[in-house]
């Protein structure tokens, strides 16, 4: 599949729904009929061609269903915590001679997202890290997730929903002056996610940064290549860097640096091994806590 496809799809759903929107609830239009059409039938070309159809593509109908409350769900495979550490040294004895992967933990809320024969199929919340909260209809008003795939096995993915700080301003700007403020981007995203009515979800403008591949996909060696993988058929992915021992400090400190360019909230470092065997056979990651980034002032 070309990537450049699934990035243009990315646009024109972008596009397409900024005049859909300005058309049907502000009574303007900000592009020509013929314009439309043209970019619609383009788009159409494109999930034809890829077997892949994004959130919010203005090709669907999207009917909201509202629930009385969320179904809970037990996880097929239990979901494990992070160990934590502060200190950078630590980090290193932990890669030893192995090459890992650092990521940002990203301060939202997790979902496992399962697909089948290409379509999805359930989106579930983390919760205890056995049983979760069914969430399928909500995810489906995210912001950037496929609703279709080009892989017709049973896949299941990890991410992170968020609100980013751009649209978590916005979204306390409507607030009228007698209305609480909502606290931080966490908490807002995770009673967005949540709602019983998806309506809700779709205005919050909710979306997922995928960090790992649970079920399914090719048989790669790396979680490299399970995360390229995953981006180049529709997700967003989080921004990780490859580290050893040797380079992990300069790589943190990367981080460091960046957080307050960020448009997304974080709580520290994610570190895993990037061989997928060694992964396995150890079954550990380790968070590296904000509080020690925190000490160099760059977190939020």
């Amino acid at each position: 599949m070309s990537i450049d496809k699934i990035a243009r799809m990315k646009e024109l759903v972008s596009i397409l729904q900024k005049a859909a929107y300005a058309y049907e609830q502000e009574d303007t239009e900000i592009m020509s009929n013929r314009e439309y059409d043209e970019l619609y039938d383009e788009l159409v070309r494109l999930e034809e061609e890829t077997g892949t159809i994004l959130a919010g593509s203005v090709t669907q109908n999207v009917g909201y269903e509202v629930l009385s409350s969320l179904p809970k769900v037990t996880h097929l495979k239990r979901m494990l915590s992070l160990d934590k550490t502060k200190e950078v040294s630590k980090l290193k004895s932990f890669l030893a001679d192995q090459e890992g992967l650092l990521s940002w933990k990203l301060d939202g809320l997790t979902i496992v997202a399962t697909y089948e024969g290409g379509t999805l199929v359930s989106a579930v919340t983390r919760g205890n890290g056995t049983v979760g909260e069914e969430i399928t209809n909500n995810f489906r008003t995210f912001k950037n997730v496929p609703l279709t795939i080009d892989y017709k096995e049973r896949m299941v993915v990890r991410g992170e929903a968020i609100i980013t700080y751009e649209d978590f301003n916005q979204i306390n700007e409507r607030l009228g002056e007698k209305e609480d403020k909502y606290k931080n981007p966490r908490n807002l995203c995770s009673g967005s996610v949540r709602q019983l009515n998806p309506e809700v979800t779709a205005r919050r403008n909710v979306r997922l940064y995928a960090f790992s591949l649970a079920v399914g996909g090719p048989e790669f060696e790396t979680k490299s290549e399970q995360l390229e993988w995953l981006h180049n058929i529709g997700f967003q992915i989080v921004e990780y860097k490859k580290v050893t021992a040797a380079n992990i400090e300069e790589t943190v400190q990367y981080f460091a640096e960046f957080i307050d360019k960020q448009e997304i909230a974080s709580d520290g470092l994610v570190l895993t091994y990037d061989n997928r065997l060694t992964q396995h056979l150890l079954a550990k990651q380790l968070s590296f806590l904000k509080t020690l980034l925190h000490s160099n002032g760059k977190m939020k």
